[in-house]
């Protein structure tokens, strides 16, 4: 009967096991494999691909921007959502509803359009760009919108909800008994957030960090619609190697699809490790 019952869940799985082998499996080991091929139409293997990825400039500069545009964006935007989903956990009934309404509605809001929004509002004519300059606001004026700052302002919003979906499931963690505890013990919530809920939902506080870090790093179509070539980052790199109009290059694309694949590895296993520690810590290990 159990043999059965497992045959027919290995059955039913059968589609969706073909279609992750299809169209992620099989490209990441084509996409590693291409990386270690020469330039060219030149067989063998060969490093030569990741020695420039790591010694030109051009590449150096695109992983550093991406790495640090992917953590202040995510760190921003985890702190803001922090509050957003502390009110609407606190709130919830008619508020809490549609709250999480515009949450789910703001959080589609990507890519192209959310690039052209942004271009409307502080572009070089946009609509705040020309009353910072009629009026003299220097900030609004000369609005760094097509820079690295623009772009992290731009990850940032469309962080903040997603940041906040994941967040508001976790404050179900803390219970309420918890703060009348810390109250009559003579403590402030102060004391309480920092000494008793951030510890307890510290586990879905990193893996939201984790999930925020992985969204920004691979984000390619707003960066793009944005700043086109003006700031280099991995994903911008990595498609002008497969659809260049002068050049491409497949193989040194791999290799760039390759770090950043490692990246996003690399802050799960960070992620993973400071979890380890923090639960040997609570149990006095």
């Amino acid at each position: 009967m159990k043999k059965s019952r497992s045959k027919t869940y290995l059955l039913a799985l059968l589609p969706f096991l073909v279609l992750v082998g299809m169209f992620e499996i099989v490209p990441v080991i084509s996409i590693i494999v291409q990386s270690f091929m020469p330039s060219g139409s030149g067989a063998g293997v060969t490093l030569d691909n990741y020695i420039r990825v790591f010694s030109e400039k051009l590449y150096q500069t695109a992983i550093i921007n991406s790495v640090v545009i992917a953590v202040f964006s995510s760190l921003i935007g985890l702190v803001i959502a922090f509050f957003g989903a502390k009110a609407a956990n606190e709130k919830g009934g008619k508020i809490g509803r549609l709250f999480m309404s515009l949450l789910n509605m703001v959080s589609n809001f990507s890519g192209v359009p959310l690039a052209f929004a942004y271009i409307i509002m502080l572009g070089n004519t946009g609509i705040l760009t020309l009353i910072g300059q009629k009026y003299g606001i220097g900030f609004l004026a000369e609005f760094p919108l097509y820079s690295t700052v623009g772009l992290m302002i731009t990850y940032i919003y469309f962080q903040v909800p997603l940041a906040t979906l994941l967040l508001i499931p976790v404050f179900d963690s803390v219970k309420k008994e918890w703060k009348e505890a810390v109250g009559i013990l003579g403590g402030t919530q102060k004391t309480f957030w920092f000494k008793v809920g951030i510890p307890v939902m510290m586990p879905g506080i990193l893996g939201t960090f984790s999930t925020l870090f992985a969204n920004a790093i691979a984000a390619y179509a707003t960066a793009y619609a944005l700043v086109m070539n003006n700031v280099s980052i991995l994903p911008i790199r990595i498609s002008e190697q497969f659809v260049g109009d002068v050049v491409q290059n497949p193989q040194l694309g791999g290799a760039l699809a390759v770090v950043l694949m490692a990246l996003m590895v690399l802050s799960i296993l960070l992620n993973d490790g400071i979890l380890k520690k923090n639960r040997r810590r609570s149990n006095g290990r």
